[in-house]
């Protein structure tokens, strides 16, 4: 049987191929992913540690949250002395640096990365754990003077006398540049500006006494853990100490977000892949065994029982596992390399000669390469078992193609059912983490419903998509459409290949699409300023641009929006952490905002505060309520509940946890000298929109960093950031069509060579090869055009139910993209024609006798 098996195996070889390609496919995507994420980790971790003071004094941060205030925490520059004198300390040196500023150059363009890197400017000293080293020129001295790094002076062609612009939270200032800074280690995507430490103390905090924390060197022999407990001795609890691991740790913690983002959407298309790929090797085994039903009868008539014919098969599977498997760690490793050489466009300059290749990347890659098609096989070998040996005896047709598909009927039912009542939950659910929870089951139970009553479907929907074939094509489009019916479980599992990535896209497609939809209205209806000026990445900017803003010619109103992360301690017992906004007092005339309770002058009143009234009310919170309130500043206030406002029609603002604002006065107080995070223009009277826009972006040409937006403009804003989404999963759509097109390939191929006497028995009878290459081409059209369907029904109704869960957030518009379905359903007939194209060719290329006298 071994003998048989491995035989059998060699001489299939090319049919298996195409599922083979689809087991590639998945594990070079799960091997890439982990390779590379291994690689970064790896080259960071060595960076951090590298660079890392042995112990490192900074702020404690009380407040966690996302938004940006534009503040920065500081320590006083004074503790330097005083761990000087600490007991095992070599030195103590003051760093003061921030990543909230823009560098522009002579012609106001910026000088930094333009692919989301950080622009840092810090103060100049050097020791044995400097990331960079002086190439050219010489060290900043005074005021005027600034060093750059050689990866950033390169790309904005820089030079060494050339006067830069830095624009910091306290103002502009201008440097001359006196020397280059080359990278000892791999560079992280940044772009590296160095001052001398009283500038950067004075022009980037605007406190020379202040400090973003103090580095602190051992003395030999003292351990870090030694000198951080000697310092925290001499310091007490009031700052945050960490050792040079501790710190590297950290650091590593904050990269792993960026790199779980590319690791999880690399796993999302081996997920894809494996998913499309089961549907490839299911059909491909069954058609195989189809195939070879006279030869395992024949085995087992020869004294071969059940289960080494089970194991035969099976042996097959893990035989084609272990190869794709191979070739897909070996593509998972070029894949890999082809990442690291992308992140050189985005100024990180990874090394592919330093790939790690860690242990756990082969065992995944074998177990979900041999797993898949292990699993995917299994049911194909235990069909091959119940071969009769009387089939050896017979000319059968196809193994199981007039078996009747009550259990499918059944067993489709009840799981549709299951997933139609998950969905239909989800729908009426008014809670959100209860209808996420309805919604994944119901997409799960839809999916699996659809793949296995798919076959029920075949026929009522291919007679109709079919109908019209035998009046336009004649003999030939009768021939064609009743292929496509004679097995309705291949045709199903071909067709559900294609349905899979379909339903993906449209539902994806309905939803951001209803998003778009739902904050255009928002932005209608909230949205009353003539122009928002704000950060291209959100971040706060100086008060120096919004002063610019004011003076103007043709400005009038202008409102503030400024940014504070708090603590608010709620009646019900809960500490939120979240940020809080603050606005100028003439909010409603730039902003149409509505309330459950109270208004915009008792929000913006002193010691004010208004908060979302579904948030309020989970909370227990009433008009009149005074909450203590922390803010990052370390000021503990008691704020009065003013207003409660329907955030259903919007905040006017960015939505955080409990939408949470009050007056500008009241956040100054608490939290002074801070940074602005947008500014609400409306145009004076008698001045035109059009005139005023030319004017505020001439004053604005010397901060690049800075938009000017309409209506119009803020739309466009939304739309491609929810395009992002979109392009993913149109990625994830294309590579489910290239392996769905091998399934259909794959089953076209396979079916020809199962109907090799039929077609000689045709072509003997008169049937040219034109004819015979549309009747597979039109086969393979209606299957794929089946399969589309499919994916556009499941994948509306999907749409609908994340509809339904946006609701709950305030996104309540619904919106179909008809141009996508109408592009989807095209597009599968062209998908049919392209994989037909092969078979095709080479059915009409067979010998008419030999293909009669075929066995």
């Amino acid at each position: 049987m071994l003998k048989a098996t491995l035989r059998g195996f060699l001489a299939h070889k090319g049919r298996l191929l195409l599922s083979a390609l689809a087991v590639v496919l998945s594990v070079a995507f799960v091997a890439g992913s982990l390779i590379f994420s291994d690689t970064v980790a790896r080259t960071f971790d060595r960076l951090f540690a590298s660079t890392s003071a042995d112990v490192t004094v900074s702020p404690k941060k009380q407040i966690d949250t996302a938004l940006p205030s534009g503040e920065t925490p500081t320590v006083p520059a004074a503790l330097a002395a005083q761990l000087a004198r600490v007991d095992g300390v070599a030195a103590a040196r003051v760093d003061a640096a921030v990543s909230n500023i823009t560098i522009i150059d002579a012609h106001d363009k910026a000088v930094g990365p333009t692919t989301g890197g950080p622009t840092i400017a810090t103060n100049w000293y050097v020791t044995r754990r400097s990331p960079v080293k002086l190439t050219s020129g010489h060290e900043p001295r005074g005021p005027h003077e600034a060093l750059l790094d050689k990866d950033t002076a390169d790309k904005k062609k820089v030079r060494i006398g050339d006067t830069l612009t830095v624009l910091a939270g306290p103002g502009s200032f201008k440097v001359g540049v006196v020397g280059i800074a080359t990278f000892t280690t791999t560079n992280p995507g940044a772009a590296l500006v160095f001052l001398d430490t009283p500038t950067a103390q004075s022009r980037l905090l605007g406190n020379p006494d202040a400090a973003t924390g103090i580095s602190v060197d051992a003395a030999p022999g003292v351990s870090d853990d030694v000198l951080k407990q000697r310092v925290a001795d001499r310091l007490g609890g009031r700052y945050e100490l960490k050792t040079a691991a501790e710190q590297a740790t950290s650091d590593a913690a904050q990269l792993g977000g960026f790199l779980d983002v590319i690791k999880y959407l690399m796993l999302g298309f081996a997920g894809i892949a494996v998913l499309v790929g089961i549907f490839l090797i299911v059909n491909t085994f069954s058609m195989l065994i189809a195939q070879r039903t006279r030869e395992l009868g024949l085995l087992r008539a020869l004294g071969a029982d059940r289960g080494q014919v089970r194991r035969s098969v099976l042996l097959e599977a893990l035989l084609l596992g272990l190869a794709g498997s191979t070739l897909g760690l070996a593509a998972g490793v070029g894949l890999a390399v082809g990442l690291i050489a992308l992140m050189s466009l985005f100024g990180m300059n990874l090394s592919a000669a330093e790939m790690v290749f860690n242990w756990p990347t082969p065992v995944a890659a074998y177990a979900v390469g041999v797993g898949v098609t292990f699993v995917a096989a299994y049911l194909p070998a235990r069909r091959a078992a119940k071969v009769s040996p009387m089939a050896a005896l017979v000319d059968a047709e196809v193994a199981g193609a007039g078996r009747p598909l009550r259990v499918r009927a059944a067993v489709g039912a009840l799981l549709g059912a299951a997933g139609a009542a998950s969905l239909a939950g989800c729908a009426a659910s008014t809670r959100a983490s209860t209808a996420v929870s309805l919604l994944g089951l119901g997409l799960v139970l839809t999916l699996i419903a659809t793949v296995v009553a798919g076959p029920l479907l075949v026929r009522p929907v291919i007679r109709v998509l079919g109908g019209a074939f035998p009046t336009v094509f004649g003999p030939v489009g009768r021939m064609s459409q009743r292929n496509a019916l004679r097995n309705p479980r291949r045709t199903g599992a071909t067709a559900s290949a294609l349905m899979v990535g379909i339903a993906l896209v449209t539902g994806l497609s309905v939803a951001s699409t209803s998003m778009s939809k739902s904050f255009d209205q928002q932005i209608d209806r909230v949205l009353g300023a003539d122009f928002v000026i704000q950060n291209a990445n959100f971040q706060p900017f100086p008060q120096e641009i919004t002063e610019r803003i004011r003076a103007t010619q043709g400005v009038g109103t202008v409102v503030r929006q400024r940014f504070a992360p708090v603590r608010v301690t709620l009646p019900d017992g809960k500490k939120a952490d979240t940020t809080a906004s603050g606005y100028d007092q003439r909010l409603d005339d730039v902003a149409h905002l509505t309330y459950a309770g109270g208004g915009t002058a008792q929000a913006l009143a002193a010691d004010g505060l208004a908060m979302d009234k579904t948030y309020a009310h989970d909370h227990d919170v009433r008009i009149g309520d005074s909450l203590p309130v922390l803010f990052s500043s370390g000021q503990q206030a008691r704020l009065n509940v003013a207003a409660l406002t329907d955030m259903n029609q919007g905040s006017g603002g960015f939505a955080t946890e409990g939408a949470l604002f009050m007056g500008l006065p009241t956040l100054e107080r608490y939290v002074p000298g801070g940074q602005d995070a947008a500014v609400y223009v409306n145009a004076a009277s008698g001045t035109p929109a059009d005139r005023l826009r030319a004017a505020l972006k001439t004053t604005l040409n010397s901060y690049p960093q800075v938009q000017v937006r309409d209506q119009s403009d803020y739309k466009k804003l939304v739309h491609d950031q929810i395009a992002v989404l979109l392009y993913l999963v149109y990625a994830l759509l294309g590579l489910a069509i290239v392996i769905a097109v091998l399934g259909v390939v794959n089953t076209l191929a396979l079916s020809v060579v199962e109907r090799t006497r039929e077609i000689g028995l045709l072509r003997a009878i008169g049937l040219s090869r034109v004819q015979l290459r549309r009747m597979i081409r039109l086969e393979s059209v209606v299957i794929a055009v089946f399969g589309a369907l499919l994916g556009l029904a499941l994948g509306m109704v999907w749409g609908v139910a994340v509809q339904q869960v946006l609701a709950l957030q305030g996104l309540t518009a619904f919106a179909v993209p008809w141009s996508t379905i109408v592009a989807v359903a095209v597009g599968s007939a062209v998908v049919g024609l392209v994989a037909a194209l092969l078979p095709a060719l080479r059915a009409s290329r067979m010998n008419v006798l030999a293909a009669i006298a075929h066995e």
